[in-house]
């Protein structure tokens, strides 16, 4: 029985110790937040399960496998090391780390101990993303040319973290998971209007290949949009993760184009207009598929898809993101 400690009972904490605590190989051992009304969540919840205040009583206990870190990006690099360092597993939630620097010192702490670092990147999770990966992998939507994905909402405005940092992890671990080459530059603009941190922004990403990735994020939005369009040399397929049913459509659309030898100059466009069909997509609780993997991977002593190195990789584009953020628009190399 592998046993779990979770720092953190904010937000997405309930969710995690509720997973963990209902699979067959786990238990969730003690719960820490340094909110003291997050007990009485917690024993209406889950009344055998013990409540702290102090994260060290998680972290040093000799009786705890592995340690949840559901808490700030700024506080996530002292939690895991601390857990690491103390012989723990680490499950932490996204973005992985504050900056690049950390997440390798994270990484080589993990190697150095034989330990599992898994960064929740639920999305991979989801039947929809999981579907998608394979379309591309299979090669039915063909060389890929272009990633677009609109995350934009009123709100939940953060304090302590920008728009980018706050919402592009998602879709960064996403384009991350089904592009298979790295990217190569990135450029981003954004402006601050309401508390001092930017809350709206984009992102460009530039990969080998002519491929282009963009992620736009926004906390002012008067609609809330969920959507990802990702164009192919031989289709186009559109991911719309508001909608109830048919999330994914694959579209047989696309556009060639071809020199006539008399004249160079004058190109020959072709329009491509097929069928539109919705692939059938997986219902599960990403949280649980991804939980369930946790223990798994530790079991088997096998290194998760998103573990520390594909957490590394979105905030290693996130750090470009900011500093080319901060120089409007410059050019950052990976």
């Amino acid at each position: 029985m592998m046993r779990i400690g979770v720092i953190g009972y904010g937000y997405w904490g309930p969710n995690i110790v509720r997973n963990f605590h209902t699979h067959e190989g786990s238990e969730v051992a003690l719960v820490c937040d340094k909110n003291a009304k997050a007990a009485e969540r917690l024993r209406k919840a889950h009344p055998s399960i013990p409540f702290t205040t102090d994260p060290m009583d998680i972290l040093t206990s000799p009786r705890i496998d592995a340690v949840a870190v559901v808490t700030p990006v700024w506080t996530h690099f002292e939690l895991a090391k601390a857990a690491l360092e103390n012989g723990k597993h680490v499950f932490v939630e996204k973005p992985f780390t504050c900056s690049v620097a950390q997440g390798e010192e994270l990484i080589e702490l993990a190697d150095r101990k034989n330990l599992q670092i898994m960064v929740d990147h639920t999305f991979l999770f989801t039947g929809a993303v999981r579907k998608i990966r394979q379309l591309v992998e299979e090669g039915a939507l063909g060389d890929l040319y272009y990633y677009d994905s609109l995350r934009v909402n009123l709100g939940l405005f953060q304090h302590d973290i920008n728009v980018i940092w706050d919402l592009a992890p998602h879709d960064l671990s996403i384009m991350d998971h089904v592009i298979r080459e790295r990217p190569e530059a990135v450029v981003a603009t954004g402006e601050k209007h309401l508390n001092g941190v930017e809350d709206v922004a984009f992102i460009t990403i530039y990969f080998p290949k002519r491929i282009i990735a963009h992620v736009n994020v926004n906390w002012l939005s008067p609609v809330k949009v969920r959507t990802t369009l990702i164009g192919g040399e031989k289709k186009m397929l559109v991911w719309n993760d508001l909608e109830a049913d048919e999330k994914i459509r694959v579209y047989d659309k696309g556009v060639s184009m071809s020199t006539n030898p008399a004249n160079l100059h004058q190109l020959l466009v072709s329009y491509r207009s097929g069928d539109m069909w919705a692939p059938q997509v997986e219902q599960v609780e990403a949280l649980r598929a991804e939980t369930a993997y946790f223990l798994k991977c530790i079991a088997e002593n096998v290194k998760p898809l998103n573990d520390g190195h594909a957490g590394l990789r979105v905030v290693r584009i996130l750090e470009a993101a900011e500093k080319s953020v901060r120089n409007r628009g410059e050019v950052v190399t990976l």
